[in-house]
């Protein structure tokens, strides 16, 4: 998503013949239809015949890519269509049309002699999800916000006895009767927090932080149950008093807390790069940086937690030999430069180019099949400067200890055995196993 916004962005046409057509989820696809109906018969009387044709012509496509859309999908859709200017100056009809992987807020028609991509690049910036509790005497709700898109994920109400009874029973009865009941209340909120914010296909918690609010005690003695899950009691930010409960609480406590969410993002990337660092102080062996050390651990499936930044400035080029081998390197813009980088090592013959694609885009697609974690961090804090300026831009914390630099020096056969050593097969084994 990222690079096609970049590309999207760059992008520029003669005259005003890009289309930027964006729906929000609930709009009607007939309303997008009338839109273009109606822009077809203004574009008509545009006198530059030129920049008439490429109109409608952008138009045109664009009510070709409505067809394919018998409704608005889940999170809305993204049309662009127009005739762009490549490189070389010339003319190309270029066509875009899906839906996005998050719900857009946005609803927009631009014919310009650029994209908009304002809303894509929206969805990038506010990627991280908070969860919100709202709890007091007369119920709680359970909220989502991403960005700028708030989620009621469920809500439930409760009638639970004042501190006066009105006769019939004695008051260390009525006392008792209205702890359990709250006590019952707090642990349908805990049972049902489960519910909200921990995943079942991966067991951990899906938001990056929880808020808990309340206009009464209630948000305090959730926070000290023991009913609590570990998993959330350890996402939670902030705290914040409200006047209301419900949805009129939900909104003034996603206006106390913007602090806290704005920070968070720049906490546990400070946390994350801090424990790297910690780990190389203390000289663990559960770690490793640089490209070739972190790949040939990423090959060894022993990468817990992958961190690159997110500006990593390293392309992987896939050659092809005179034999019909691949190889694979990992270069800088600098290396690239240098033709050296793109011979045989051992015979000196220039190789054959098959690909080339930026190394932070191979590892988003690799790193799940390797079992590790991939954080990207910034270099907008101390550490992450320092980890980008001394360390390359790329780490890994390890599983276990492992002796990066003596994996360096020796290839992959020389740490199990010797080549020149006689490998003897064990006489007892009947199979014929080596050893």
């Amino acid at each position: 998503m990222n690079r096609l916004i970049k590309s999207l962005s760059l992008a520029r046409g003669s005259g005003t013949s890009m289309i930027s057509l964006v729906r929000k989820p609930n709009d009607q696809i007939a309303e997008a239809n009338r839109l273009l109906v109606k822009e077809y018969g203004t574009a008509a009387n545009i006198k530059s015949h030129v920049n008439r044709l490429s109109v409608l012509s952008a138009i045109t496509s664009a009510q070709q890519c409505l067809k394919h859309y018998p409704r608005t999908p889940k999170n809305g859709l993204v049309v662009y269509c127009g005739t762009i200017l490549t490189d070389e100056g010339k003319e190309r009809r270029l066509s875009i049309h899906f839906e996005p992987f998050k719900a857009v807020n946005t609803t927009l028609y631009m014919c310009d002699n650029k994209f908009h991509v304002e809303a894509l690049r929206e969805l990038l910036e506010n990627d991280s999800s908070f969860g919100f509790i709202i709890i007091d005497g007369n119920g709680c709700l359970f909220g989502r916000v991403t960005g700028n898109t708030r989620e009621i994920i469920s809500q439930f109400a409760v009638d639970l006895p004042k501190k006066h009874g009105r006769g019939g029973q004695s008051a260390a009865r009525f006392g008792r009767i209205r702890m359990e009941k709250r006590q019952h209340y707090v642990r349908k909120v805990t049972e049902q927090a489960v519910a909200a914010f921990i995943s079942s296909s991966t067991n951990m918690v899906t938001e990056t932080g929880i808020v808990v609010a309340g206009s009464a005690e209630f948000k305090h003695e959730l926070q000290k149950s023991d009913l609590l899950d570990p998993r959330i009691r350890a996402k939670i930010i902030d705290t914040v008093d409200v006047s209301y409960g419900g949805v009129n609480g939900f909104d003034q406590a996603i206006s106390l807390s913007q602090a806290a969410l704005s920070n968070v993002k720049f906490v546990q990337e400070s946390k994350l790069i801090g424990k790297f660092f910690d780990e190389l102080a203390l000289d663990t062996g559960k770690y490793a940086y640089g490209v070739q050390s972190t790949l040939k651990a990423l090959d060894m499936r022993v990468i817990e937690t992958l961190i690159v930044w997110e500006n990593l400035d390293v392309n992987r080029v896939l050659l092809r030999g005179l034999d019909d081998t691949e190889v694979e390197r990992f270069l800088t813009p600098a290396e690239e430069a240098d033709r050296s980088n793109y011979l045989d090592k051992e015979t000196g013959t220039e190789l054959e180019v098959l690909e080339r694609m930026p190394m932070l885009e191979w590892l988003a697609d690799v790193y799940k099949e390797k079992g590790a974690q991939l954080e990207l961090v910034t270099d907008c804090s101390t550490l992450g400067s320092q980890f980008v300026k001394g360390f390359g831009g790329i780490g890994a914390l390890l599983r276990y200890k492992m002796d990066m630099a003596q994996l360096d020096e020796n290839d992959e056969n020389d740490m199990y055995y010797d080549d020149d050593e006689e490998i003897e097969e064990d006489d007892n084994d009947e199979d014929g196993y080596f050893f």
